[in-house]
């Protein structure tokens, strides 16, 4: 097992020359270790570009790990609360992955790419922490992350663009699937995953073939309205779609210092993630007695009156705020699309069942005034954003 690497200086993604060409307002961060942009120009346009065409975000920087050997599935079932037996070659699962109290360490995609090999990605780097769950395990695991370049493709034109690109059986690709296909040479790997809630596919192929995957989809999409996008656009989709975010709804129990701060599955609505059925896992035991014994926690989704986003509010039971606090949100947004103020948060049950009706403590300010609201808000069980189109197999043309 190679050692992972480690970065000196901030690196360029082989997708970072179409990037730049497309700057015009010089808004970066570091994504571990990547040069990864907020917005290129406008991040309320380019959150259009996702929602009514294409918004192109490169994922390169996303950690990406490959599992192959004789125990690669035992290895992974032994890793995850998922039954991963259950995910055959050409699919793609969501999964979660705890330490030995039921605390969630981070979540993720796991590709069965063939017969006995696959990917994992995550948000976080956990090198470390897998090689030493491999022990008593033939697998062999390489840190792949500057190996693959990746690009998702998303919107209600992902189809139409793509099936411009003379990619044969697309159509039949469906939600959590997986194809590959022959580009200029090499392998183009296209699964249908994303993260903002609507059509969409991620694309993954060699670097040295980066930026030519770029100038063609680019050139497909031409007439379908593509755009590329940043980290704000997205982060606007995901929390419509009502996706979870390490370090925003959960803090990796690996990482937390003081007890009580970290999740469970169980208290992040991952229930449907944790299969008791299937032999022994990474915090099984832990989340048995979570689940006879009941969660401390709840994940909730709000809606929330009035137009005043509620970031890093506190939420309670009464509009009065007796009693003190019950929770707090996680991530805010106003949703152009839905045309409703929305939320992630995290209550203390018995709090946060569907249809009940909670207060958020809003602060915001207007010329250099703070004023303080109290929002009403209905905890509602579904996504924000669900379009037909999303599972829709074929897709149809837009």
């Amino acid at each position: 097992m190679k050692h992972e690497p480690v970065h000196q200086g901030r690196l360029k993604s082989p997708f970072y020359s179409r990037l730049e060409r497309l700057d015009t307002v010089n808004e970066w961060h570091q994504w571990k270790g990547y040069s990864s942009a907020d917005q290129l120009y406008c991040s309320d346009t380019e959150y259009f570009a996702i929602r009514n065409a294409t918004g192109v975000f490169d994922l390169t920087p996303m950690t990406k790990y490959r599992i192959t050997g004789p125990d690669a599935l035992d290895y992974l079932n032994r890793l995850v609360t998922r039954d991963m037996a259950k995910i055959r070659p050409g699919r793609v699962a969501y999964a979660v992955w705890c330490d030995d109290n039921g605390q969630v360490i981070d979540d993720g995609t796991i590709f069965h790419l063939r017969e006995g090999e696959y990917r994992l990605c995550s948000q976080e780097r956990h090198f470390a922490w897998l090689k030493a769950a491999a022990i008593g395990f033939d697998v062999t695991i390489t840190h792949e992350t500057d190996d693959v370049a990746a690009l998702a493709v998303q919107g209600p034109t992902s189809y139409s663009v793509l099936s411009k690109m003379n990619l044969e059986g697309l159509e039949e690709l469906k939600p959590f699937g997986l194809m590959h296909f022959d580009f200029q040479g090499s392998e183009l790997m296209i699964s249908r995953t994303g993260f903002t809630g609507d059509l969409g596919y991620e694309l993954w192929i060699d670097p040295d073939k980066a930026e030519a995957l770029w100038d063609a989809l680019f050139e497909a999409g031409e007439l379908h309205g593509i755009r590329a996008i940043g980290t704000t656009a997205l982060e606007m989709a995901r929390i419509e779609a009502g996706y979870l975010a390490a370090y925003e709804e959960f803090l990796p129990a690996d990482e937390t210092v003081r007890t009580g701060v970290s999740r469970s599955p169980l208290e992040l609505g991952l229930d449907w993630l944790v299969d008791f059925k299937k032999p022994n896992f990474n915090g099984r035991r832990a989340l048995a007695e979570e689940k006879r014994n009941g969660s401390t926690w709840r994940l909730v989704k709000l809606d929330i009156e009035g137009n005043k986003e509620a970031h890093h509010s506190y939420i309670f039971s009464n509009a009065k705020a007796r009693g003190g606090n019950i929770g707090f949100v996680t991530s805010a947004v106003w949703s152009p699309v839905c045309k409703q103020n929305i939320a992630l948060g995290t209550v203390k049950t018995p709090h946060g069942k569907p249809g009940d009706t909670v207060w958020v403590e809003i602060y915001y300010q207007r010329e250099m005034h703070w004023n303080r609201k109290m929002a009403k808000a209905t905890v509602v069980d579904k996504p924000f954003w669900f379009p037909p189109r999303r599972g829709a197999t074929p897709p149809g043309p837009y």
